[in-house]
């Protein structure tokens, strides 16, 4: 199966009312966003996206109003992070309905598979839905490792066609470039190791920091692909401060902060997650609120 994804995809944001109910106009808004500073994809329902604090019926009511609302201007995909293989399979045939163009898919949550497991897990994910998808290997996160020698016996599923890289181990590039040639389209998937991913081969970046900062997101990936790796090194040495924000187990209270802070969107998030306080808050403050007083793109 051919697969077109390339660019950055916002690890998108779902926002909620003061109540906690999910703020599908909210969304869209920040949605419309963020395609203007001119990102290439969208990634609904991911970690920053707390798929996992949403129920099943507010998901796909999301996603049918995100896919209306795109309508086909650029791929959506969403996050299949669910307890069981069977509840999985029941969401990514429930986005499919709802239009999704692909799926990322997590391993499942709470129980730590083992490697045998977590390939039938997969296997049985792709085997159910004729999107392709996306594997998401985040071992940090959630406990399972995805290794390049697991993706060589995944390979013969026609649809696995990419793989969101989480490991923090950008050594993993190219060993799944050696193994594997270009069976599967890579992409970064932690923000403060994009431009060494790139360098070592990953075709796309699926991003927190945007949510907050996109045209400087949309900037460092021309400067990138455009070879222009001196103007890209200072951008990210600017950005690497706030790209270290998605690498906290409170990168999602982090990054709707920084949002905030950039007007666009509200730092609301659903419990058991809170938001910041104290010294904790006034130390990321600092942070963003230094970034947006020196940011050399995108300035209001």
């Amino acid at each position: 199966m051919m697969c077109d994804w390339r660019g950055v995809f916002p690890a998108v944001t779902t926002q909620f009312t003061d109540d906690f109910r999910v703020d599908i106009s909210a969304t869209l808004k920040h949605i419309d966003a963020m395609l203007s500073a001119g990102i290439h994809g969208l990634v609904m329902l991911g970690t920053v996206g707390e798929n996992c604090s949403l129920e099943h019926r507010e998901k796909l009511d999301l996603l049918n109003a995100v896919c209306q609302h795109i309508s086909g201007k650029v791929p959506v995909l969403t996050g299949v992070a669910e307890y069981t293989t069977h509840l999985a399979c029941r969401f990514a045939n429930g986005a499919a309905s709802a239009g999704v163009d692909g799926l990322m898919v997590l391993p499942a949550m709470v129980y730590k598979s083992d490697a045998r497991e977590t390939i039938a897990h997969y296997r049985t994910v792709a085997r159910s839905v004729s999107l392709p998808i996306m594997c998401y290997n985040n071992p940090i996160s959630y406990s399972v490792d995805i290794t390049p020698e697991m993706f060589a016996e995944l390979a013969d599923e026609h649809n696995l066609v990419a793989i969101k890289e989480s490991s923090e181990d950008v050594r993993r590039i190219t060993d799944i470039k050696n193994l594997l040639g270009n069976r599967f389209r890579l992409f970064a998937g932690v923000d403060d190791l994009f431009l060494e991913c790139m360098l070592l081969g990953t075709e796309g970046w699926i991003s927190g920091l945007v949510n907050a900062f996109p045209a400087e997101n949309r900037a460092l990936w021309d400067m990138v692909t455009a070879g222009d790796w001196s103007s890209a090194v200072e951008l990210y040495r600017w950005y690497t401060p706030l790209l270290h924000l998605d690498t906290h187990v409170k990168l999602v209270q982090y990054i709707k902060l920084a949002m905030a802070e950039c007007g666009l969107g509200t730092e609301t998030v659903r419990p058991p997650r809170l938001p910041l306080t104290g010294t904790e808050r006034d130390e990321i403050l600092g942070i963003i609120r230094a970034a947006i007083a020196t940011r050399p793109v995108g300035k209001a």
